[in-house]
């Protein structure tokens, strides 16, 4: 009978470890990977530093729990006197928003909001939003009209709400940003506080009706601010108590301590005379906010930094179902939600994420479907994103796969770099 009962727990224990996987390094051929294969890495990513078209940066591959490739290369200087090191901490920019979706989802899971509310509910900035209607290019004098209906939490996380990026020029509305005083905007603002920057936001013109179509933008800067006034602490503080620390993400911040500053991986830019240092390009004073006072202000869409390994930490939690290290961030069902297509009918009207069939979007993430099966090696159900400082993670369930890939660097000319790293990790695959 104790033989019995000790089977069945080993039993359990070894379902439950399928489902709820831990983040350990391993042999690549435990989990069904090619050690020769992967060294492809190592090649291609030192070739490409050699050769000054990327800096350095970290590549971390993990399958089953299992990290199988977790390596630097390239350099942190423009003399490659100075290697990159493991636990550089990268501007993730834009990847910032999965962390911001995942919070917006802890509330939706707890009954606090509804993905369909108006965002006018909790932050009273909004319920008087207005559409551009026309714009006199001779004085940036402009007309607007009512929005039809109010622009919803459900249109933020799909970037259908009419809130572009301040550098949008489809509707002559990044000149309106600038007369408002709202340039430079969606890393960092060390003259508004979060609460100050939305409201300020508010008063901008939509660039079209919510729901309309896709256009990526300051979406969830705002769904930051959401989420502070739903939970009535300031968006680092809820990360830190809700994300952060349960998964063990002690490298990434808003702001930087003193003590880990000088870790932040420097930016570079491709010029016509190559590999540069970016504050040598004139964006120093955009560069350095991962190292500003901390005053309040917090950019849901753009404001983090990370290491190769927190970041892993994170997605996955997002691949365990919600789990990792037996603290629990979102449930399964939630996930499920969040990693659904809602760009169905938009994509089917030409209006939506993508062109491609499949190529779609979820709430926070692009996404695969089937009917994009087979246009690169990437899993149907694969969930990704980026970050403008060439920064990059996908998670694919299918695989039981995640990949993180760091550097710093903007422009890219070899905006491809990642496509054809991602291609390697799959062709290393072998079971």
């Amino acid at each position: 009978m104790k033989q019995v009962v000790f089977l069945l727990a080993l039993l359990i224990l070894f379902q439950l470890s399928g489902v709820s996987q831990s983040l350990t390094e391993a042999k690549p051929e435990s989990v069904g990977f090619s050690s020769e294969k992967l060294k492809l890495i190592d090649r291609m990513a030192q070739q490409y530093a050699d050769e000054g078209k990327i800096p350095g940066g970290v590549i971390l591959v993990a399958r089953k729990g299992k990290i199988v490739y977790y390596k630097n290369f390239g350099y942190r200087d423009a003399e490659k006197k100075e290697t990159a090191h493991k636990d550089d901490i990268f501007r993730i920019a834009s990847m910032s928003k999965a962390i911001t979706t995942v919070g917006i989802m802890q509330l939706f899971e707890r009954g606090l909001i509804g993905l369909d509310d108006p965002v006018g509910k909790y932050i009273p900035a909004f319920k008087k939003t207005r559409v551009l209607e026309s714009f006199d290019t001779s004085d940036s004098s402009y007309t607007t009209v009512p929005a039809k209906s109010p622009v919803t939490i459900r249109e933020l996380l799909t970037h259908t709400s009419g809130i572009p990026y301040s550098d949008y020029t489809g509707n002559h509305l990044n000149i309106i940003y600038e007369k408002m005083g709202m340039t430079q905007i969606g890393l960092s603002n060390d003259r508004m506080t979060t609460e100050e920057f939305i409201n300020r936001l508010a008063e901008v013109p939509l660039a079209f009706q919510p729901g309309e179509h896709y256009q990526y933008g300051l979406n969830m800067d705002v769904l930051g601010r959401v989420i502070e006034v739903v939970s009535g602490m300031k968006l680092s503080d809820y990360f830190r108590k809700n994300i952060f620390d349960p998964l063990g993400m002690n490298d990434t911040w808003f702001y930087l301590p003193k003590e880990k500053q000088d870790r932040l991986f420097p930016v570079f830019s491709n010029t016509d005379d190559g590999l540069k240092p970016a504050d040598d390009c004139g964006m120093i004073k955009l560069l350095d906010y991962p190292k500003r006072e901390d005053r309040n202000s917090y950019c849901g869409g753009g404001g983090l930094s990370s290491t190769a390994m927190d970041y892993a930490r994170f997605i996955q939690a997002l691949l365990n179902n919600g789990e990792l290290d037996g603290k629990r961030i979102l449930a399964r069902k939630t996930i499920e939600v969040m990693t659904a297509d809602q760009m169905v009918t938009l994509n089917q009207e030409g209006k939506g994420y993508s062109n491609i069939p499949g190529n779609t979007y979820c709430l926070g993430f692009s996404l695969i479907t089937e009917q994009a099966k087979g246009m690169n090696s990437k899993s149907v159900g694969t969930y990704e994103w980026g970050g403008y400082f060439s920064t990059k993670f996908f998670i694919d369930p299918q695989e039981q796969l995640i990949f993180v890939g760091m550097t710093q660097l903007v422009p890219n000319h070899y905006g491809y770099f990642w496509d054809r790293i991602t291609t390697l990790v799959y062709s290393a695959i072998e079971d």
